[in-house]
This record gives C-alpha cells, sequence and structure tokens, in this order.
C-alpha cells in the first residue's frame, strides 16, 4: 500500500467570508413566534397518562405547560418547566427530544408528526428569562453552608436548588468561567448569543450562591478540606479525561482532541481567525464528533469525514443529528476504526482505517485497510473520570466508592461518604446529557436538604412535593 506524499499542512483561518461564518453559525432551531406557539400548542392532545411527561428525565409537566401557552400564559408556562428543570433553556436548545419526550409523543405514534415540545420550551423558558426576574424567591436562611464542586449542569442544578431552599452555597469551578459542558462543550450553533452564560446568570439571580472560579478540586481545594468547612458537599465533577487513540504519530500537529478544539471554538470572538484544515477525519460516533464535524464544515473545511467503527444504527449521536450533519455536508463512514496516523514533517497527512465487522456480537477487524487524506485529524472516542481531584486527598477520600472508573452513588446521589453526594457525568450510571445531569443535581439538593434539616431519609419526594407546592403557589398552577 503507498504512503501518502508528503504534503504541505493545510490549516488556515478565515476560509468564508465574515457573512457565510454567521449563516453557517446562527441559530440552527430559530424560536417560535407567538402565533407559532399558539398553533402548535394547539396539537397537543393533553394525554391523561402524559408518556412525554414519563420521557423527560426531570419530569417536566410537559401538558401542564403547552397548555398555559395555549391559554396565553407563557410565563406561567416557563415557570412550571423551570420548576423541575432550572436549567430548561439550555435543554430546550440541545436535547434529544427527537429520542426523549417528542418521540413518546402521542402524535409521533400516530401521525409521525409529534408536538415540537423542545421548541415550545424554548418560547416559554425564554419568556421567563427576558423579564429580567428570577421566578423563584429563597426561603428563610438555615444557616447551613454547602460546597458544589463543579459549575457545570449538575453543580448549576443543585446550587439553584439548594439556594432556594435557603442554604448558602460557594460553587467552585476549575475554569475560568462557570456553566460547564453547556459553556465549552455544545456546538456553537446550538446556543447563540451567549446563551450558557445569559442562563448562568438567571439562575445564580436566586442568590445565595457564591462562585469561586479558577479552583480545581486535588489543586486549589481538597476533599478533606471541604467536608471539615461546609456542612455538605456535592461533586459535578464531570469527566475531565480524554480518551486516547492509542496510535503512532497521535500527537502530531494537526491531530486534536475534538473536547478541547470545540472549547476553543466556543470561546473565541473571531471565527474567521480559528484554523481549520482543507481536508477533516472525525474519529468517534458520539454527539461530540457529530458536533466537530458540523462546526470544522461551517468554518469553511471542504471535506469532512466522520468515521465510526460500527455500524451506523450503532452510533450514539442521534439519527436527527447524523442527518444534520449529512446535510451539511459531512461523509459519515462506518465499520472503520483507526489504525495509524500518517504524518509528514511531524504534522498529519492522512489517517488508516481498517474495515471491521461484528461476528458472533463482536466487532472484529477485516485485515483490509483503507487510507483517507487529512490536514486534521479530531478524536472524539469517548472521555472518562479523572480521579486525580478526589486521589490527592489520600486517605480522606480512600472511603469514596467507585465502580468502573466513575463514582458509586444510591437513588438519592449520595456517595459511600456520609457528607457527599455527586451527579452528572462523574458518577455511575451518567448519561452524558445536559437534563440527565440537572435531574441528578436536583435530586441530590433535595437529599442534602433532608438531611441538614434532620428530615428522616427517604424525604425527598416529600420534599419534592413541598417545593412543587410552592411554586404551584407563585404560579396559580394546579395539578
Amino acid at each position: 500500500m503507498n504512503e501518502l506524499a508528503p504534503q504541505r499542512p493545510d490549516i488556515a483561518g478565515a476560509r468564508l467570508d465574515p457573512q457565510a461564518l454567521a449563516r453557517n453559525f446562527s441559530d440552527v432551531h430559530p424560536p417560535l413566534e407567538a402565533h407559532e406557539a399558539l398553533v402548535e400548542a394547539d396539537r397537543c392532545y393533553f394525554c391523561y397518562d402524559a408518556p412525554c411527561m414519563e420521557a423527560c428525565p426531570t419530569s417536566i409537566d410537559v401538558p401542564l405547560f403547552i397548555r398555559e401557552i395555549q391559554a396565553g400564559n407563557p410565563i406561567g408556562a416557563g415557570k412550571t418547566i423551570l420548576s423541575a428543570n432550572i436549567l430548561g433553556g439550555m435543554c430546550a436548545r440541545v436535547c434529544p427530544t427527537e429520542t426523549l419526550c417528542e418521540e413518546a409523543c402521542v402524535r409521533e405514534a400516530a401521525e409521525g408528526k409529534p408536538v415540537k415540545i423542545g421548541l415550545l420550551q424554548r418560547y416559554a423558558t425564554d419568556a421567563v428569562m427576558d423579564t429580567g426576574r428570577h421566578p423563584f424567591t429563597r426561603a428563610a436562611p438555615t444557616g447551613k453552608r454547602v460546597a458544589v464542586v463543579g459549575a457545570g449542569p449538575a453543580g448549576l442544578s443543585c446550587a439553584h436548588r439548594l439556594a432556594m431552599l435557603g442554604h448558602d452555597v460557594v460553587l467552585f469551578d476549575a475554569r475560568q468561567k462557570p456553566g460547564g459542558l453547556n459553556e465549552f462543550g455544545i456546538a456553537a450553533y446550538k446556543a447563540t448569543e451567549r446563551f450558557a452564560q445569559k442562563e448562568v446568570d438567571f439562575i445564580l439571580s436566586i442568590g445565595g450562591v457564591s462562585v469561586e472560579t479558577g479552583k480545581a478540586l486535588g489543586r486549589d481545594i481538597h476533599l478533606a478540606d471541604l467536608r471539615r468547612d461546609y456542612d455538605a458537599v456535592f461533586l459535578g465533577l464531570g469527566l475531565a479525561g480524554v480518551n486516547a487513540l492509542g496510535l503512532d504519530d497521535e500527537t502530531a500537529g494537526g491531530s486534536h482532541d475534538a473536547v478541547a478544539w470545540i472549547a476553543e471554538l466556543r470561546q473565541t470572538t473571531d471565527l474567521a481567525g480559528l484554523p481549520v484544515g482543507r481536508r477533516v477525519v472525525v474519529i468517534g460516533g458520539g454527539m461530540t464528533a457529530i458536533d466537530a464535524a458540523i462546526q470544522a464544515k461551517a468554518l469553511g473545511a471542504q471535506e469532512v469525514t466522520v468515521a465510526y467503527r460500527r455500524g451506523q444504527d450503532a452510533m450514539n449521536a442521534s439519527r436527527y443529528e447524523q442527518e444534520l450533519a449529512q446535510t451539511r455536508g459531512v461523509h459519515i463512514r462506518c465499520n472503520l476504526t483507526p489504525k495509524r496516523i500518517l504524518a509528514a514533517n511531524g504534522h498529519v497527512s492522512g489517517i488508516e482505517l481498517e474495515r471491521t465487522a461484528t461476528v458472533d456480537g463482536r466487532l472484529v477487524g477485516t485485515g483490509e485497510t483503507v487510507i483517507v487524506e487529512a490536514d486534521q485529524v479530531f478524536k472524539a472516542i469517548g472521555q472518562a473520570f479523572d480521579p486525580a481531584g478526589i486521589a490527592s486527598d489520600g486517605s480522606e477520600a480512600q472511603g469514596l466508592a467507585t465502580e468502573n472508573g466513575r463514582i458509586k452513588v444510591d437513588a438519592e446521589r449520595r456517595t459511600s461518604l456520609p457528607d457527599v453526594w455527586a451527579g452528572g457525568d462523574c458518577v455511575v450510571g451518567g448519561e452524558d446529557l445536559t437534563v440527565v445531569a440537572t435531574e441528578h443535581g436536583k435530586v441530590a439538593a433535595m437529599s442534602i436538604h433532608a438531611a441538614l434539616t434532620a428530615e428522616p431519609r427517604g424525604a425527598v419526594e416529600a420534599i419534592k412535593n413541598k417545593v412543587l407546592g410552592a411554586v404551584e403557589a407563585l404560579t396559580g398552577a394546579t395539578r
């Protein structure tokens, strides 16, 4: 097999003019106008058993909020959503609704066209946020202090609910800006106009939460100290580790971690100044791979290929996201696994891939290889929990049980340490979804509140009902 001839790296910025970049990175789902929202809300059957609500990880009362929109009360609808999911605005933008609430919609089963629940949720939550006022108020101070480590969806959700219940919260994050995955990991065309930071500001406006950025667990703060100085600790650490391909020349110029590249793209103020290759290959089959591929194409890459080791049906990215990539010019090639990154003069010139097959349920290589030319290769084969932060505490953290490299928790998100809770992607069962992490944070906050106020173990559901009752009193909603 012939190797690729040495070539000049073809990575550059300003491949497209500003107008083209603005179009390519515009909102992938423009918001509904008021009339459109009313028409869409009128399609809902308001099912008694509400399969859409059952499919929502945060149990948003979907029929109720849609009925409130139909009645001309988008503010009330937004409050209904936010009472269950305080990050409902971002979830409306990034949740795979096509495989959650909308897939469960009776309209989907009946006619293949579900109610546009995600867009209706965005319409309602945007209405609340546009008022400039927080919809909920804090309970009387409890005098308790809770440390929340990680200002991503799980940590923000936990901090907000604890503050709402009257506790004081200190929210720590290793980065210089809060938001976690929503700020640094979501494709730019899904959360435009700095929405992630607007939502953070909205969440924190409840009061009672102070934020300390640039504070990494195990470096600047330590679990043992937090357990000593606070009444409870919540760990929403996310997945800081990135899986490697384990190939020769993996560190050659033009070989990138897709997560870090997306973070750089999200933080840049000049998309035209962000270099991109003419030929780009992305290794992986999840949302990160698809997001990296679409954005590379949006920056002006001429050829973008996603290479995935199994069949297309096995990809973690939803079918909708795959189709979005393909309609934007991304090639998805399946049953290909990376064998070698090819480099010339220290820079990526291509990648060698082996064709795979499934035999007796096992993925095997066929021995047949192909070479794809590339100036850039992005690795998006999953992230892993980095235990360095908790490991640095030595014996103090030895009681923190883990399983398959993640933190073990019970149904209330309690860890094996009596005063430590955890949630989001860093725990066993984390699903790499904003909406799931948000629910983890909310459940943990209710459990922490029960523990700090001497409520009996298992009182989380009772506390949840109290909170919902208070919200109903504010919104005038009835159940």
